[in-house]
């Protein structure tokens, strides 16, 4: 037995040992296969927005192929059949009644299937494939309210929190006025939809349950859609209400809460508190530093000093994004920025050790011109701008350099190109409206990359200074190491 087993630790030494050889071959060589990210918080996120589950289990190898290692869902629950129970992402034609996105976000119970995305056994069927994957499952979820045709909500949910009136806020007939006010911000009605009494135990109690079913399926985190609007420990409370501990349930006493990756929707403004909801929460999203990066792709201007702070109160813990699906339908961003744009904002943010980027995919045919695309419909893919060479170069390029610190630099201090070195082993380079001509300082080791993006173009390293015999053209993305 001990000879055989010594036989078997010499061979898996043999092995160990070509591998290693194969990893250290020469560009020209063959070489390792490239990895997913273990961790959510180490890798990139891709949004499939209103993809069904089907739809996410028939593309997750397209998925895992463009670097991503972790998915996040639309919400899972039941939710109003809103317009007839259509399928359209948006009604743009107000005669027909065809459906909208963001039934979704209407919830009527929390169980997991609806008519939007599929079954709880679907939901299941892909979970158990994206783990073979080496694919994460982030789950958005909706606590703060639910849909205003109250008369849908269902009756297990009523009777398990004491009957309707106990479901919602004693002010939920009031309108948030002022937003920097966190008693209306947290117990008033937001947008038309009913405030949820998330203070009360029995909801928190069915809440639980439903994210311990979504854990038992495959979850492996969470978004906590408008977080801001739930209240923290010491926020104030109603006449007679009680301390709201639901952030404290809810990231502490479900099944794996070690394990899973929680961030809320905090979206920024006067009074968010976003640094007491990272604190309680775990991680939230970095929504001001989105408008930020905006700015600097289509302004031109992507100075190190603009696009350094992430405007989260000093916490590295954040989901960063060039956009996302509130940005897209509500401000405007679908005729703002195209998908180069979009490209150009996404290197920048996946390349960086700093907060946990997801990207949103925008719908089938979709341009500044057209909104919701040629196909406007539920289920379906989105556009392919996901999986650009630039895009999956880069995603690739954030896998390959966990642990390794970041430095922002502006090649001869144009501020309209960025390069982001990721300590002496890996660099991106970003280009706006100018071309980039070579010969500036970089932190990357000495010696010759050739370029992850279009596989083919070398970039020579000396004494600290990259060259190439032809200038990096604008509005394009160099990866290199």
């Amino acid at each position: 037995m001990f000879k055989k087993f010594t036989s078997v630790l010499l061979s898996a030494s043999i092995l160990a040992s070509s591998a290693a050889i194969l990893s250290s071959c020469s560009p020209s060589e063959e070489k390792a296969e490239p990895v997913l990210a273990e961790k959510i918080s180490d890798g990139t996120i891709l949004q499939c927005f209103c993809w069904s589950f089907k739809t996410i289990e028939k593309n997750l190898q397209e998925i895992a192929d463009a670097g991503y290692s972790t998915i996040q869902t639309s919400p899972i629950n039941e939710c109003l059949e809103g317009e007839g129970g259509g399928m359209s992402l948006q009604d743009t034609d107000k005669n027909t009644g065809t459906g909208k996105w963001y039934y979704h976000y209407q919830p009527t119970d929390y169980k997991i299937g609806n008519y939007q995305l599929g079954t709880r056994d679907e939901f299941k069927s892909m979970c158990k494939k994206a783990d073979k994957l080496g694919i994460k499952v982030i789950v958005d979820v909706v606590p703060n309210h639910t849909t205003p045709q109250t008369s849908e909500v269902s009756k297990g949910l009523r009777d398990a929190v004491g009957g309707i009136d106990k479901l919602y806020h004693k002010n939920n007939d009031k309108d948030i006025t002022d937003w920097g006010n966190r008693l209306q911000c947290t117990t008033y009605k937001m947008g038309g939809l009913p405030d949820i009494n998330t203070e009360n135990k029995d909801f928190q109690d069915y809440f639980i349950a439903y994210l311990n079913d979504c854990i038992e399926c495959g979850a492996d985190g969470f978004r906590y859609d408008a977080a801001k609007h739930i209240g923290l420990p010491d926020d104030p409370t109603e006449k007679k209400g009680v301390k709201n501990n639901f952030w404290t349930r809810v990231t502490k006493e479900i099944k794996n809460s070690k394990k899973i990756f929680n961030y809320g929707e905090v979206l920024q403004g006067t009074n968010d508190r976003i640094g007491d909801y990272i604190d309680t929460i775990g991680a939230c999203t970095a929504s001001s530093y989105g408008g930020t990066l905006r700015n600097a792709i289509i302004s031109g201007n992507v100075d190190k000093t603009v696009i350094d702070d992430l405007k989260v109160s000093d916490r590295e813990s954040c989901v960063t994004w060039v956009e996302s699906h509130d940005n897209y339908i509500n401000d405007g961003n679908w005729y703002a920025m195209d998908d180069e744009q979009i490209r150009l904002g996404w290197a920048i943010l996946a390349a960086r050790d700093k907060g946990t980027p997801l990207f949103f995919n925008r719908p089938v045919g979709s341009s500044t011109e057209n909104q919701w695309g040629t196909k406007n419909k539920i289920g379906i893919k989105g556009n392919n701008n996901f999986k650009d060479p630039a895009v999956t170069a880069v995603n690739f390029f954030r896998n390959a350099m966990i642990g390794e610190e970041e430095n922002i630099l502006n090649p001869d201090e144009d501020s309209t190109s960025v390069q982001i070195c990721r300590g002496t082993k890996g660099a991106v380079i970003v280009a706006t409206i100018k071309d980039i001509e070579g010969g500036f300082e970089t932190d990357l080791a000495d010696g010759t990359y050739t370029d992850h993006v279009d596989g083919k173009t070398v970039y020579t390293v000396k004494d600290g200074k990259l060259t190439c015999d032809e200038p990096i053209e604008a509005f394009s993305v160099v990866v290199l190491y």
